[in-house]
């Protein structure tokens, strides 16, 4: 094992606590009152996406003893199918990361205003949100260590009143409260594919432990077990703690709630119940953002490094921070919020619809990476072995493709455009970089 004078600051408490953190955000607090309608079907569908989960999980395990690269899924995509296809998993991979921080900031947002009520109104919101963002920024600019630390922090802490939660409560849930299978009333597929992009967007950072490889102490045994256990902790979470919520409060109910864990909370224990759900909301979406700030410059960094990217993402700070990438990706994630709080419908629905597609962008490089472990035992030995794609490998590929046939036709077609956008940047990007004689290799 690396010691730790390597300059490498993160272990596997550490890992873990970053793909924790980055799964179980705002996702997880909201998921039980976005899956309601679908009543008993709901629990069938996490407990089924779970296993999806970690079998890509197991995956991006694999690929990591492999060949332990920064950059995580483009990393592998770029190894197995070359620049072209790595470059484009690297350009959705880093939208759908920043498009996903005003979603967090804004449930932070939310929690603190509950708090404090005077605090109501859009411009205080709209600081809120944008303050709590630049400040996990500072954060990370400190350095990867520093950064780390604030996971293990923000998720072990939170994961006490979550935990208790979902294992406590099994003892008060009203089992009356399940008697309906699919109360949608949609046919099962279709209400199986609309289940499937709300709980994947849940799960979400399950391979985050595998992109900031060059950081990690002992990668190749660090990254397959944090995330391993990182996922199965989060699988856990979601499952339990749907079940708990779903048992507590009546189905009419929790269709219309914000807060669903801290209503069974306080139906268990009172307002002190629904007051240690709050700031554990707070903590979460707090420990989110860090996670995804952390990633959203090592994405990019590695992309610069390969020459996919412009150089500027692959700037170190004096901290050996990719700081370049980390303030322009918060800056693109700044005018996504303003874009909302200037409360244009036009803008709105943009904006509705980008973040939507963060979901889609980011099922875009499991589907790539669900079948590369081959590929890239093939490029790191030489291609003298090349082994035959296993079980694990294909059930996560299903599940990538579902949860993509889930999106519907709308995002995935815009989805399919903003990569396309990305082309004019490739080819910018290998003008400047290219050797006669080299290219196409």
């Amino acid at each position: 094992m690396s010691a730790p004078s390597s300059g490498k600051s993160l272990g596997l408490a550490a890992c873990t606590a970053i793909v924790v953190g980055n799964m179980v955000g705002s996702g997880f607090y909201l998921s039980p009152a976005a899956v309601a309608p679908y009543g008993n079907l709901a629990i069938v569908i996490w407990i089924v996406m779970g296993a999806g989960a970690i079998c890509l999980g197991l995956t991006f395990a694999r690929l990591a003893k492999l060949s332990p690269a920064v950059g995580g899924p483009y990393a592998y995509t770029r190894i197995a199918y070359g620049d072209f296809p790595g470059f484009l998993i690297a350009w959705g991979y880093w939208i759908s990361i920043w498009a996903s921080l005003p979603v967090i900031a804004v449930a932070f947002a939310g929690v603190v205003i509950d708090f404090f009520p005077i605090l109501r109104g859009r411009g205080t919101a709209t600081l809120l949100t944008l303050s709590v963002i630049w400040l996990v920024v500072l954060v990370n600019l400190r350095g990867v260590h520093a950064a780390g630390l604030f996971s293990e922090i923000t998720t072990y802490a939170k994961m006490i009143p979550f935990g208790a939660v979902a294992l406590l409560g099994l003892f008060y849930i009203d089992f009356s409260h399940f008697a309906d299978f699919n109360p949608s009333g949609q046919p099962l597929l279709q209400a199986s594919a609309a289940l499937a992009p709300l709980t994947m967007f849940a799960y979400l950072g399950l391979e985050s432990a595998t992109v900031p490889a060059g950081d990690v102490r002992d990668a190749e045994r660090t990254i397959p077990r944090s995330t391993v256990l990182g996922i199965s902790i989060a699988v856990t979470l979601y499952v339990l703690g749907t079940i708990v919520v779903m048992g507590l409060v009546p189905r009419e109910e929790l269709v219309h709630s914000v807060a669903p864990f801290s209503e069974a909370a306080r139906r268990m224990w009172g307002p002190a119940g629904e007051l240690a759900i709050s700031l554990a909301v707070v903590l979460s979406s707090i420990g989110a953002l860090n996670g995804w700030t952390l990633l959203m410059g090592q994405v990019p960094m590695a992309a610069a490094r390969d020459g996919l990217f412009p150089p500027l993402f692959s700037r170190l700070s004096a901290r050996s921070v990719p700081a370049t990438g980390i303030v322009v990706s918060a800056t693109l994630a700044t005018i996504l919020v303003l874009v909302q709080a200037a409360g244009s419908e036009g803008f709105s629905s943009i904006y509705r619809l980008f973040v939507g597609l963060s979901t889609m962008t980011a099922v875009i490089p499991y589907a790539f990476c669900a079948l590369a472990s081959s590929l890239v035992s093939a490029r790191v030995s030489g291609g003298t072995v090349i082994p035959r794609v296993t079980l694990i490998e294909l059930v996560g590929f299903a599940f990538a493709m579902f949860t993509l046939y889930g999106c519907g036709a709308e995002p995935v077609l815009y989805g399919l455009m903003l990569l396309l956008l990305s082309i004019p940047v490739y080819i910018w990007q290998r003008r400047r970089s290219f050797v006669p004689g080299d290219f196409g290799q």
